[in-house]
């Protein structure tokens, strides 16, 4: 009875020191980290989420850009660091891509713990005016018609836009050349200028270029149609239902993130994601909340990073 009554007492002071760090975490500033330079729409994220944080935590959680290779520096970095809920990381939809072109020091899916999905939303499938087509299906028999003519311009080689869009030729099973550039940035004034003819944009960098009339959206490349912009048909209805592409962001932290913190961390999160402000601040940039739990956003990263393995080896896609 003794020895019993010895284990129960080490049991309850254990949950007890549990339910204690719970309540404690954080006691100190928490950094989210992102593989990409400042301004772009991973940054924006990160810096969207660390305010909300910021105001449910009780404590500054910071964004640190640690740019380079992809993402992969960023990444390498985050995930390498202590397991104590202090340094996470902001996952890309091309955090998924990664694996399959580049070669890594940490395995995506083991090496991590997933905490929560924090938004998605579709590409746009846009070509430069001159372009004599109106649709994707005029698109794709042109490009068959003249598959020397057209180019499309990428954020980089390896990019998720990159992978996403030779993915969308492989399954129209046609050819157009690859430019790739250093950002999106640089890529879109080309396109807008005509010296490369089509892109995959995100909604806010390629949809205020549309109504513009600078560029002419072919379709979105999610399973519905946005309302931003209904009109534009999906890559699906356009006659290649089999195609899907979503552009999402996540939070992650090392391997081993105790389950009380990753619990903390994914409930702030999906209260904040419900917030009236986060969606309209979200939609500004043509994404939408998600949230769900931490093993839905495990699943997700899983699924990716063997559906864009696949690609990349079926489409011969190759970083340079």
């Amino acid at each position: 009875m003794k020895r019993i009554a010895s284990w129960l007492a080490i049991l309850i002071a254990s949950l007890a020191a549990g339910t204690a760090g719970a309540q404690q975490y954080p006691t100190k500033p928490v950094r989210i980290v992102v593989g990409f330079a400042p301004g772009g729409g991973s940054d924006f994220i990160a810096r969207v989420i660390a305010q909300k944080l910021t105001e449910r935590l009780g404590t500054q959680v910071i964004v640190e850009n640690r740019p380079g290779a992809g993402s992969v520096l960023g990444s390498e970095f985050a995930i390498k660091s202590p397991a104590d809920g202090y340094t996470l990381l902001l996952t890309p939809a091309s955090y998924t891509v990664n694996p399959s072109v580049y070669k890594l020091s940490f395995d995506p899916i083991a090496d991590i713990t997933s905490i929560v999905q924090l938004s998605r939303g579709p590409y746009v499938v846009a070509v430069h005016p001159s372009v004599p087509a109106s649709t994707l299906q005029e698109l794709v028999a042109l490009a068959r018609r003249e598959p020397d003519k057209l180019a499309y311009a990428s954020s980089g080689n390896g990019s998720h836009v990159h992978v996403a869009t030779e993915y969308l030729l492989y399954t129209a099973k046609i050819k157009i050349t690859h430019v790739p550039y250093k950002g999106t940035g640089p890529a879109l004034n080309d396109t807008i200028g005509g010296s490369v003819q089509m892109i995959l944009g995100s909604v806010a960098t390629a949809l205020q270029h549309v109504k513009s009339g600078r560029l002419r959206a072919l379709a979105v490349t999610t399973p519905k149609r946005i309302s931003a912009a209904p009109d534009i048909p999906t890559v699906g209805e356009s006659g290649y239902p089999s195609y899907e592409v979503t552009n999402w962001h996540g939070l992650v932290g090392p391997k081993g993130l105790p389950k009380d913190i990753v619990g903390r961390l994914n409930r702030e999160v999906n209260e904040a994601l419900k917030s009236g402000d986060v969606a309209k601040v979200l939609a500004g940039d043509g994404l939408e909340p998600a949230g769900g739990s931490a093993e839905e956003f495990a699943a997700i990263i899983k699924n990716e990073v063997a559906r864009w393995g696949q690609v990349v080896k079926q489409a011969g896609v190759k970083v340079d």
